[in-house]
C-alpha cells in the first residue's frame, strides 16, 4: 500500500528525492506544515533576512547545481518581494521553484486582507505557476520539476494554501521525472537556398569564431568546444555567464562579450566571417547585433529569438553536435596563434585604459583580488559598472566560477549568491564583488552569512554613486541627478553584523586584507574607496 501523504509531504518529499538540500526563504503562517516535512526530509532551511534575497540565494543555487533552487515565502507582502528573483531566474534561464502560501480555499474569493491573486501575479515571470491540489500533488509537482529543467530552465511558482498543505494527498506518489541524459542526435534546419553542407561551410571559412553562451554551460560542452577550437585553430568569444566555459590562459580564448573593452570585443569578431554561436543566448546581448559574417547556430533549442539570423540550424544536445563537427572537421588550422595574441594583447591594453595615478583604480581592485586567490575561486558579482570590469578582467578557469545576473541584471545579486556557493563549496574561496549602492540593498544578509559561519570575501566598491547612471547623465552632458548618495560606513555595518571588516585605499592595503594562511570562519568585508574616473575610459 503507498505511504499517505499530506500535500506538504508530497512536496517536502518531491523536492528531497530529487537532490535538493537547501531551502532559502522567510516563512509564515501558511508555510508550517510544509516547513514541518521539509524538515523531517532534511532539507536545510536557510532564513533570509527577506524574500527577494532568498530568491537570489535559490537562484545561485540553480546557477550552480543544475537542479532547481527553492526559495520559501509567505501570503500577501512575502510573495511580492519575491517577483524580482523571480523573474531574475526567468531571463538567466536558470531553474528554479518558488513556494507561497496563501488563503485557505474557502476564504479566497472573498477575503481580501493579504490577499494577492499569486497565479495572475506570477505568470509573466515564470514558465508555469500552479495551486497545491490535494487530489493532484503528485502531479503538479512532477510537473513543476519537469518544467523548470526543461530548457530552456526557468522558475515555476507554486501556490500552497493553508488547507491544501494539511490535507491528505490523495495522489501522492513521489515518482521523479526523468533527468536529463547526452543526446546523441541531433535536428538540422535549414532556410531556403542554404548549403547543408557542413563540412564545405567550415572548410570555406578563412576566421572562423565561436561564440559559446550559457547553453554550452548548462550541457558541459567546455571539452567539446576546447576540441573544436583546437582542430579548427578557432579564437574562442565567451558570454558573460559562461566565463570559464575555456579556461582563460588557453591560447584561442578571446574575451568575453558585452563587457568592459565592448568594442575592442565587437571590432574582433567584425573581422570574421563565420560565427559558430555554440549555445548562445541572445538575452545576454546589450549591444545590438551588426554582425554581416554567416551564423551557424548549435543549441538545444531553435533559434526563435531571431536577435541574429542563420541560415542553418544544429539543434540537439550541444556537446555531442559539437564534437560530431571536431571529429569531422579535417582542414588546417584557420589562425595563427599570433593573430589571437595580438587580439588578447589590445583587449588588455583597452582594459587598463584611464588609469589614474595615484588612486585606487577599479581595474587594481580587481587585479589585487585575482592575484591573491587561486584558480579554483567562486566569484560572484553585482550588477553596475564594477561587473562590466569583473566579466572581462576576472580570469575564470573553470565553469561555474563566476556567478551573475546577466538576463534581468538585478541589482543586490552578488552577496546572496556568495552565501549560496560558500553553503554548497566550503573547500572553495568564495568572494563577492559588490557596489556600494547594491551592498546598501542586502547588507543584512551579511548577518546570514556570519551566523553559517561562512568565510566569504566581500569585496565593496565605494565611488557613492550609481556610476552606469551617472555616466550616462555625463554623455548626454547633463548634470548629476538622483544618482549620488551619501557614504555609508561598511566597516561598521559589517562589525555589527558579526563579520570581519577593514577599509582601504590603496591595492596595497587591499592585497595585505584579503590575503590569509589560514582558513576564515566569518565573512571578511573590504571597503574599498575607488577612483572612478578610469570607467569614463572603460565605457
Amino acid at each position: 500500500m503507498a505511504e499517505t501523504r499530506t500535500t506538504a509531504g508530497v512536496m517536502a518529499g518531491y523536492l528531497s528525492r530529487a537532490g535538493i538540500k537547501h531551502l532559502f526563504g522567510y516563512p509564515g503562517d501558511p508555510n508550517i506544515e510544509f516547513m514541518e516535512h521539509a524538515r523531517r526530509e532534511g532539507l536545510e532551511f536557510v532564513l533570509a533576512r527577506r524574500e527577494g534575497t532568498a530568491a537570489f540565494m535559490a537562484e545561485a543555487y540553480g546557477q550552480l547545481t543544475g537542479r532547481p533552487g527553492v526559495c520559501v515565502s509567505t501570503l500577501g507582502p512575502g510573495c511580492t518581494n519575491m517577483v524580482n528573483g523571480v523573474a531574475t531566474a526567468l531571463l538567466d534561464r536558470t531553474p528554479l521553484i518558488s513556494i507561497a502560501g496563501q488563503l485557505e480555499t474557502r476564504r479566497e474569493s472573498t477575503f481580501t486582507h493579504q490577499y494577492v491573486d499569486q497565479l495572475r501575479l506570477f505568470a509573466p515571470v515564470t514558465k508555469w505557476t500552479a495551486k497545491m491540489e490535494p487530489e493532484a500533488a503528485s502531479g503538479i509537482m512532477r510537473k513543476a520539476l519537469r518544467i523548470a529543467t526543461a530548457e530552456r530552465p526557468g522558475p515555476v511558482h507554486l501556490v500552497a494554501g493553508t488547507d491544501a498543505l494539511k490535507a491528505t494527498a490523495s495522489d501522492g506518489e513521489i515518482r521523479l521525472p526523468p533527468a536529463a541524459v547526452s543526446a546523441h542526435a541531433g535536428q538540422m534546419f535549414l532556410a531556403n537556398g542554404a548549403a547543408a553542407d557542413l563540412d564545405r561551410l567550415l572548410a570555406g571559412a578563412r576566421r572562423p569564431v565561436i561564440l559559446a553562451g550559457i547553453s554550452a554551460m548548462r550541457a558541459n560542452a567546455g571539452a567539446a568546444i576546447r576540441e573544436l577550437a583546437e582542430r579548427l585553430g578557432c579564437p574562442v568569444v565567451v558570454s558573460p555567464k559562461s566565463k570559464g566555459l575555456l579556461p582563460e590562459d588557453h591560447r584561442y580564448f578571446a574575451g568575453t562579450i558585452d563587457m568592459a573593452c565592448n568594442q575592442v570585443v565587437w571590432s574582433f569578431l567584425e573581422s570574421c566571417d563565420l560565427i559558430l554561436a555554440v549555445g548562445f543566448d541572445a538575452v545576454e546581448l546589450i549591444k545590438d547585433w551588426k554582425l554581416k559574417a554567416p551564423v551557424l547556430h548549435i543549441d538545444s533549442t531553435p533559434n526563435t529569438d531571431q536577435i541574429y539570423p542563420s541560415d542553418i540550424e544544429l539543434v540537439g544536445d550541444i556537446a555531442t553536435l559539437v564534437g560530431h563537427l571536431a571529429a569531422s572537421f579535417k582542414g588546417e588550422p584557420r589562425w595563427a596563434e599570433q593573430d589571437v595574441t595580438i587580439h588578447r594583447e589590445a583587449l588588455r591594453e583597452s582594459y587598463y585604459s584611464g588609469k589614474v595615478t595615484g588612486k585606487m583604480n577599479p581595474t587594481d581592485v580587481v587585479d589585487a583580488v585575482r592575484a591573491a586567490f587561486p584558480r579554483e575561486t567562486i566569484v560572484t558579482t553585482d550588477v553596475g559598472s564594477h561587473k562590466l570590469l569583473v566579466g572581462q578582467g576576472w580570469a575564470a578557469y573553470e565553469p561555474r566560477g563566476v556567478l551573475m545576473t546577466n538576463g534581468l541584471s538585478s541589482m543586490g545579486f552578488a552577496l546572496p549568491a556568495a552565501i549560496t556557493a560558500k553553503l554548497l563549496h566550503k573547500e572553495r574561496p568564495v568572494v563577492c564583488f559588490t557596489g556600494d549602492g547594491g551592498m546598501a540593498m542586502v547588507q543584512s544578509e551579511l548577518h546570514v552569512a556570519a551566523s553559517l559561519g561562512l568565510g566569504i570575501v566581500v569585496i565593496v566598491f565605494c565611488d557613492n554613486s550609481l556610476n552606469r547612471i551617472e555616466l550616462k547623465q555625463m554623455a548626454l552632458k547633463y548634470p548629476s541627478y538622483g544618482t549620488r548618495f551619501a557614504s555609508s560606513d561598511f566597516v561598521k555595518i559589517a562589525e555589527g553584523m558579526g563579520c570581519d571588516a577593514v577599509h582601504v585605499e590603496t591595492p596595497a592595503q587591499l592585497s595585505r586584507a584579503v590575503t590569509s594562511s589560514s582558513p576564515r570562519t566569518r565573512p571578511l568585508v573590504v571597503e574599498a574607496v575607488i577612483d572612478p574616473a578610469q570607467y569614463v575610459a572603460q565605457f
